[in-house]
């Protein structure tokens, strides 16, 4: 499978939010003591800085050698070229290339839900208004149960 340029590059980022988050857990680090690392390196940032980085937003390859050392690993591991966090020479197959769809399926469905985030195939709206999404899953039963917030006591 060719992959374009703009393809590539999305998926690098991708990667690079993935190994940082997970890189930074596996050290057992919070945000803000990277931020304390990164401060000693002289890379001012915020907790909610690493927050968007860690996921995707904001990044600054600039940065990436400070995030690295931060975060005990390479360069090269961050960018997802090896599986090695101390590597700094790619793997034969670069790991970008070995992690499939099925790969990061498998791993979203162990992440632990968000509360509020809304499931794949719901519509934002129907998350907000949950009489939107009866009435599109059920029209004929629109309102047929409606909820009630206090149920009459089991006789």
């Amino acid at each position: 499978m060719v992959m374009n340029s703009a393809d590539v590059g999305a998926r690098r980022r991708l990667i690079v939010m993935q190994r940082l988050r997970e890189r930074r857990r596996r050290l057992g680090l919070t945000q803000k003591q990277v931020v304390s690392r990164l401060g000693r390196l002289g890379v001012l940032t915020t907790n909610k800085a690493l927050s968007s980085l860690e996921h995707g937003a904001g990044l600054d390859v600039a940065k990436l050698p400070e995030l690295a050392h931060a975060l005990e690993c390479t360069v090269t591991y961050l960018l997802g070229m090896t599986s090695d966090p101390r590597s700094w020479a790619p793997d034969t197959t670069p790991a970008s290339q070995q992690q499939g769809p099925r790969d990061q399926s498998a791993a979203a469905a162990n992440r632990p839900r968000v509360p509020g985030a809304v499931p794949a195939g719901v519509r934002p709206d129907w998350a907000r208004r949950p009489d939107l999404a009866r009435r599109s899953a059920a029209p004929g039963l629109v309102n047929a149960h409606p909820p009630t917030r206090n149920p009459p006591p089991s006789a």
